[in-house]
């Protein structure tokens, strides 16, 4: 390999076309992604879920991702990106038909299931459409790589703001079920199908050079896979409900496929770190983004919670259209970058974690949105800068893991977090109240020593937030001021409220510390390029020399 410069410009004339296409597709996940956040309390009240089942519902909208990114990378050069943009509509789809199963009455259980696995089936069809976008974009754009790359991830923040004002309409308004308000992801949906009809796309630089699959999983090696495997055995135990044992088993057999494959290959061992980094950015990016809205709803009134989550998700849209910026004017490498958005991220959980005030709130959520902006497309344009011999597969590996991590540690860790904190704050100042308020069964997370924990019952603490909300309405529209609304609750549930907002805020605290963590592997990674000469992309060939692919089109 050799180090080359290369035309800024795109390799393809409908790449404009092309990166939109990829642009409404993210869009209508984002869109998705930010109802399910609103209805959430929906779910807690209509089937009296715990928090943290809701944090692995939420968390089937990550894991399903992760197969459909994986797979999609590994086969995307081979069926065609054509045929998985079908495959991911025709997912899209079925998710509604899924997800619309679960009605009131029924079994706690069987609406469990139901929401569950539609939200799995919807982020496997993320998964797919985004194993096609990340490595389209970067084989259109291969000198800029991180700039349009936050440029496709642009949409993602866009949904989410789409998604929270339809919902807060459609469900605060104009209290439509909330069937009808997750229906709304399906018009992006058919949009990014016709956007995708009948276009050429090229394929990767691995691809057209004719590197062979085992070729393109050396880099990432039994090191690389171990990552991926860890996180499917947590997928296999807790999703399928398989024994740990084997769990275990089912991921060796894949890690020893991926051995075999690619002849016993240990991989790079930066493709190894960036894969850990990754795998914490889903867990604070997206695991946080799945609750964000539901804590800040707690701390202020349900409406300000969205404010909050429409002011972190415009900056975050803004920004990614920046990279650009950042990189050529200031100065800073994508890793440089990747650095000072892990301090930013740390230091706004922290600042958030003891928000008082609407405008505290304000400063504390901008720099956290700030810090979480450029880690996803970043990370993704520094493996398909460093590493393009695995074409496809090293940046859909790599999301797989972020949204694996998102659906199996951080959604369900938060989710654990609050059961925990709150329900020690409340056993401590009154357990008579705790054991009235407590959930029927405890909250697990992982089996990493973590011991269980009981919450709040789901059905009992959504009546209080209920009453609450109700009565902070009544004092805004008579000109009050909405903290006196706290005055309705009974003593009792004023406790059980005050509980969950001290839980709230140290689950934020706690989850600052992904972030430091991040920071202190960016450090370590920046000094490493620091010592070979700095950060540059490396390329297989000259891509002046490569000859364009001939693709069939989207039928």
């Amino acid at each position: 390999m050799s180090n080359v410069e290369v035309s800024n410009a795109p390799i393809a004339p409908n790449a404009k076309r092309l990166l939109f296409a990829g642009f409404m597709a993210i869009f209508a996940a984002g869109v998705g992604f930010a109802i399910r956040n609103g209805i959430l309390d929906n779910w807690g009240r209509e089937f009296g879920f715990t928090g943290a089942q809701l944090g692995d519902i939420t968390g089937a909208g990550f894991s399903g991702f992760c197969f459909g990114i994986i797979l999609g990378g590994v086969i995307c050069d081979k069926v065609g990106y054509g045929k998985l943009v079908i495959a991911a509509f025709a997912l899209h789809v079925l998710s509604a038909f899924v997800t619309f199963g679960a009605t009131a009455g029924q079994a706690q259980l069987t609406a469990y299931r139901l929401l569950y696995w539609g939200m799995f089936i919807f982020s496997f069809a993320n998964g797919t459409l985004e194993s096609v976008a990340n490595p389209l974009v970067a084989t259109l754009y291969p000198n800029n790589r991180a700039h349009f790359l936050n440029i496709l991830h642009a949409s993602w923040p866009g949904g989410m703001i789409l998604g929270t004002v339809a919902g807060w309409i459609l469900d605060d308004k104009l209290q439509l079920p909330w069937k009808i308000q997750l229906a709304l992801y399906l018009l992006p949906t058919a949009a990014y199908g016709l956007m995708f009809l009948g276009q050429h796309m090229p394929k990767s630089e691995a691809s057209v050079k004719g590197v062979k699959l085992g070729e393109m999983f050396k880099d990432v090696g039994i090191l690389g896979a171990l990552v991926v495997c860890y996180l499917l055995s947590l997928f296999f135990a807790g999703a399928l409900g398989l024994s740990g044992s084997v769990s275990y088993a089912l991921s060796g057999v894949l890690l020893l496929v991926v051995a075999v494959m690619t002849r016993f290959s240990m991989g790079a061992w930066l493709l190894f770190v960036l894969f850990i980094a990754h795998a914490l950015v889903g867990a604070v990016e997206l695991g946080t983004d799945g609750w964000i809205q539901n804590i800040t709803g707690n701390l202020f009134t349900s409406e300000k919670g969205r404010w909050l989550f429409i002011w972190t998700s415009t900056i975050m849209f803004s920004l990614r259209f920046c990279a650009d910026f950042i990189e050529k004017r200031i100065g800073l490498s994508p890793v440089g970058i990747l650095l000072s958005c892990a301090v930013l991220a740390c230091i706004g959980l922290n600042l958030s974690s003891g928000i008082a005030s609407f405008g505290g709130a304000l400063v504390a959520l901008a720099v956290y949105a700030v810090g979480k902006t450029f880690f996803w497309p970043t990370m993704l344009a520094v493996a398909s800068d460093r590493f393009p011999r695995t074409g496809a597969v090293a940046i859909s590996m790599m999301g797989g893991i972020g949204m694996l991590s998102a659906g199996l540690i951080g959604g369900p860790g938060l989710g654990y977090c609050k059961d925990r904190f709150a329900g020690e704050e409340l056993s401590k100042t009154n357990p008579a109240i705790f054991e009235e308020y407590k959930a029927p069964q405890p909250s697990k997370f992982l089996n990493l020593g973590f011991t269980a924990a009981y919450g709040f019952d789901g059905r009992k603490f959504g009546a209080v937030e209920t009453k609450l909300a109700a009565a902070r309405e009544e004092v805004i529209k008579a000109g009050g001021d909405p903290t006196a609304a706290l005055e309705r609750l009974t003593p009792e549930e004023r406790a059980v409220h005050e509980a969950g907002i001290a839980g709230d805020r140290r689950t934020l605290k706690t989850d600052s510390f992904i972030p430091a963590t991040m920071a202190v592997i960016y450090l370590l990674v920046l000094l490493y390029f620091k010592a070979i000469g700095g950060y540059k992309p490396v390329h297989i060939v000259p891509l002046a020399e490569q000859p364009l692919a001939e693709p069939k089109p989207v039928s």
